[in-house]
């Protein structure tokens, strides 16, 4: 009976804080978090660039535009490529793939998959290597950075 009286209470305690939310004519939603913004807009910037877990990063500068992707690991779809024209100012654009082409990864999985791409550019194609270390390395290739990708090599 005690417990039963603690519970209530407790339920009655928590609907007056949300009712006290209502109070004047609605729901109160709180604010939200501003997005993340390293451009200062005076030619200025703040670190982090890129606030996320974007490891092992590698860029290629093609014309004015810069292209950046990362270690996707498990994760589909896999190597993001992120464009930006400024290096503060990034854009995810696409992804190198959306299925890996080994079997197993239909499951997250710690430390397997995607290490350390690489990405570059040459006669009008984009090229990104990357090593498995379970499986070996893999090529992709594709005349724009934001895709469409040819399907994975095994090299």
């Amino acid at each position: 009976m005690v417990l039963m009286r603690r519970v209530l209470g407790f339920i009655v305690l928590a609907a007056g804080f949300g009712l006290a939310g209502c109070a004047g004519g609605g729901l109160q939603t709180s604010k939200l978090p501003p997005v993340w913004e390293p451009d200062l807009g005076n030619g200025m910037y703040k670190n982090p660039v890129i606030n996320a877990d974007y490891s092992d990063p590698d860029v290629v500068r093609v014309g004015d535009d810069y292209y950046l992707t990362a270690s996707s690991f498990s994760d589909m779809p896999g190597l993001p490529i992120l464009h930006s024209k400024d290096l503060v100012n990034w854009t995810i654009v696409g992804h190198v793939f959306d299925q890996y082409p080994e079997a197993g990864f239909d499951k997250p999985q710690h430390g397997n998959g995607v290490w350390a791409p690489s990405l570059r550019f040459h006669d009008g194609l984009f090229y990104v290597y990357f090593g498995d270390p379970d499986n070996g390395g893999f090529m992709a290739t594709g005349k724009r950075a934001a895709g469409p990708w040819s399907p994975l090599v095994l090299g």
